[in-house]
């Protein structure tokens, strides 16, 4: 395979770099020193191996003297694994620079950096070079590799199996969206686009330059969908073109010229001279290319009004259903299908509402106090010190990360999801920046704690510190399946209802489940939507007879941010689900043995890997366990 067009395999570049670098948790509307590996050379980086080798995580090591034979298939992977990592990112702009500070330590250049590519002649090569990828992950025969790289193995070809499903649905793909799509989180990118030194000053404004041509090839794929019948409706236009208006403002006033000139103050021996001349070159990069870059897909995006026919779900289009289950095979990592998903879904969901029933009933109080609390702590800080003290009772110890919490800007607020945390480096994961939405419900006094538990301790920046320091397969990164990380982050979420954090004695049980039944809600309506082609008048009956929800505009609020974000929910439940079921099985597996650091350090150290790869590992794990 040509490893240059291999570059693209991951499909586009800004999707990729929007779904890892920002885990921005667009939940549902409507509710109130660096790690080892990336210090060393690739060649060595593998002899360190992670803890996935000890038969104590489930994945048994051979302890027996490797033949030369698969020495030289093991150096042979080796190098296979560490080809697709570095040219994945070699010259891939921000995900290289988010993803490592120092790529020149991994052989990677930082020359030449783009923003991404977005076409159909693009992503009908990146079919072909997936294809032609597993060809070459399957000349490797699997069992002269180590426990480790048996792992990697699984994981990449469980990746590349799942993306064969796309093929042929490339114009399936919608890189903008309401709250979660390029236009709306790209400009987040580029104000946390870290300043090291006058080389991350120069890749960015290189970058950022490139915004008004990367968005014209957006602009010309999605009339490449309006031609196949794909537009969106006019609703959701309407939605996309209200979050590019936010950033249509002076550029002298915009959050991008703030965020730059307090990044250049952080940069060690620039003149007074030079701040200056950078300033006034990224004002001018604001002007010609920014701000045009927007106004012109306003303006694409208003001409495509009036050929969007589908105002239901994904199921709507020709091939949408097929797409879906892809959706929901590649987002969730679950082996079930989606009729046995959405079984999956009703049986957990009933199970939380009838426990919320038996703890009204047996403890009437809670229906009062549920109207009215709050939690120990509701500033941001002293919360995520509470939730990272707290969170040391029942998950691995972590050190050495800190956190600085940061708020949406006030004229961002409508287009950007209630809060997100800003993925570390793998060589810089000490430091790490959660954004939070002043204008969403769920940043309100009492949501913020568990919010916090989702993005921070013991959610995602635990997580992603935690990988950064024990996951020592750089392309195991890559390849976190987003089902794992926001299923860790949900879990995470509803755990922290059951921390001395002030509730009432049963609330915090109460409001876990129902916080949990209501995540539910929203996976069910996924499917129904996406799948099974709810419209919605059915979606809205459906609220009314079960949950009383009559305000017309509630229920469009809720039908359209299914419709536009497919499987985006049902990763969220359906990860939480799959890691609650485990837990649920090592408790009555294990009974007075079980260790809850112990189990969290099993589902941690799989490392974002899809659920239909950990399954088997876990079997093992429980079999093995104290041992």
């Amino acid at each position: 395979m040509n490893m240059k067009a291999k570059r693209r395999y991951c499909c586009f570049l800004l999707v990729f770099i929007l779904s890892f670098l920002l885990t921005a948790c667009s939940r549902p509307p409507g509710q109130e020193n660096g790690a080892a590996v990336q210090t060393e050379s690739a060649e060595t980086a593998h002899t360190q191996g992670s803890d996935l080798a000890s038969s104590e995580n489930g994945i048994s090591g051979d302890s027996s003297v490797p033949s030369a034979d698969q020495t030289s298939v093991q150096a042979a992977f080796d190098t296979f694994t560490d080809e697709i990592f570095r040219e994945e990112l070699e010259g891939s702009g921000i995900t290289l620079h988010y993803l490592l500070r120092d790529p020149e330590a991994l052989g990677i250049s930082e020359e030449n950096p783009e923003l991404g590519k977005c076409s159909l002649e693009e992503l009908k090569q990146v079919s072909a070079d997936i294809r032609e990828l597993s060809d070459r992950l399957h000349e490797f025969d699997p069992a002269l590799l180590t426990a480790d790289q048996l792992f990697t193995y699984r994981v990449l070809d469980d990746y590349l199996e799942t993306e064969k499903m796309a093929d042929g649905l490339e114009l399936y793909s919608r890189p903008l969206s309401t709250t979660i799509g390029t236009q709306a989180q790209l400009p987040i990118l580029f104000a946390e686009y870290a300043f090291y030194d006058r080389k991350d000053v120069e890749n960015y404004l290189t970058l950022l330059s490139q915004i008004d041509s990367y968005y014209k090839e957006i602009a010309e794929f999605e009339h490449a969908r309006a031609d196949a019948g794909l537009a969106p409706c006019d609703l959701v236009l309407d939605q996309i073109i209200r979050s590019c208006k936010d950033y249509m403002i002076r550029p002298e006033n915009s959050f991008l010229c703030e965020t730059f000139d307090s990044k250049l103050d952080d940069i060690e021996g620039l003149s007074a001279e030079e701040k200056a001349e950078y300033r006034e070159r990224h004002l001018t990069v604001m002007k010609e290319h920014f701000i045009p870059a927007y106004q012109m897909l306003s303006q694409e995006l208003e001409s495509l009004k009036g050929r969007g026919s589908n105002e239901n779900g994904l199921c709507g289009y020709p091939d949408g259903k097929r797409y879906y289950e892809y959706l929901v095979a590649s987002s969730t990592g679950t082996e079930y299908t989606v009729p046995e998903l959405k079984e999956q879904v009703q049986i957990h969901m009933s199970s939380d509402l009838a426990e919320i029933t038996l703890l009204l009933e047996n403890y009437p109080e809670l229906s009062v106090t549920s109207a009215n609390y709050s939690f120990s702590q509701t500033e941001p800080t002293a919360i995520l010190d509470d939730l990272r003290k707290q969170s040391e009772k029942d998950f691995p110890p972590l050190s050495g990360a800190d956190y600085t919490v940061k708020q949406v800007p006030k004229a961002l607020e409508s287009s950007l999801s209630p809060a997100f945390y800003l993925t570390a480096p793998l060589d810089y994961w000490e430091h790490n920046v959660i954004y939070i939405n002043g204008g969403s419900d769920q940043t309100s006094a009492d949501s913020l704690y568990t919010t916090l538990a989702h993005e921070g301790y013991p959610g995602h920046l635990y997580q992603t510190v935690y990988a950064n320091q024990n996951i020592r397969e750089p392309l195991l990164h890559l390849l976190s399946c987003g089902g794992y990380s926001e299923g860790w982050g949900t879990y995470a979420e509803i755990y922290s209802y059951s921390f001395d954090n002030g509730l009432a004695p049963g609330l915090g049980d109460l409001l876990a489940h129902n916080q949990a039944a209501t995540l539910g809600l929203y996976a069910l309506l996924d499917i129904n939507i996406n799948y099974e082609g709810w419209t919605k008048e059915r979606t809205g009956k459906f609220l009314e007879d079960l949950y009383g929800i009559t305000d017309p505009a509630v229920v469009q609020e809720i039908y359209y941010a299914v419709a536009d974000n497919p499987a985006n929910y049902l990763q969220y439940y359906t990860g939480y689900m799959e890691i609650t079921q485990m837990r649920e099985t090592a408790e009555e597996t294990l009974g007075s043995k079980y260790d809850p650091v112990q189990f969290h350090k099993f589902i941690l150290d799989m490392g974002g890997a899809p659920f239909r790869v950990i399954k088997p590992y876990f079997k093992t794990w429980l079999l093995t366990f104290g041992t």
